[in-house]
């Protein structure tokens, strides 16, 4: 079985809308066989938090350079281009 990749989902504040997020991309990647564990956080959180992360997935911009995989999106707040931000993070995840 593949190891599980952890998600660091950050917002402005770390609970709704990071919630939201956190949500559709646990329920996918599990249809599409990829396990994940989600951790959600502010994203000025996100660089005391990233040392053991796979991938940050944003809806607000986070520092730059932090070594990490980083998709900054509204896609799940709008809709918009929401089955392209998910074929992104499988990419990202099936490494």
């Amino acid at each position: 079985m593949a190891r599980e990749k952890i998600i660091l989902v950050a917002c402005g504040t770390g609970i709704a809308t990071s919630t939201v997020v956190a949500t559709a991309i646990e329920e996918e990647m599990k249809n599409r066989g990829i396990p994940v564990s989600i951790r959600q956080c502010k994203a000025t959180e996100v660089p005391g938090m990233i040392d053991d992360v796979d991938l940050v997935v944003s809806t607000t911009p986070v520092p730059q350079g932090l070594g990490k995989p980083v998709i900054t999106t509204l896609a799940f707040l709008t809709g918009m281009g929401k089955a392209d931000v998910l074929d992104r993070i499988e990419g990202y995840l099936r490494d």
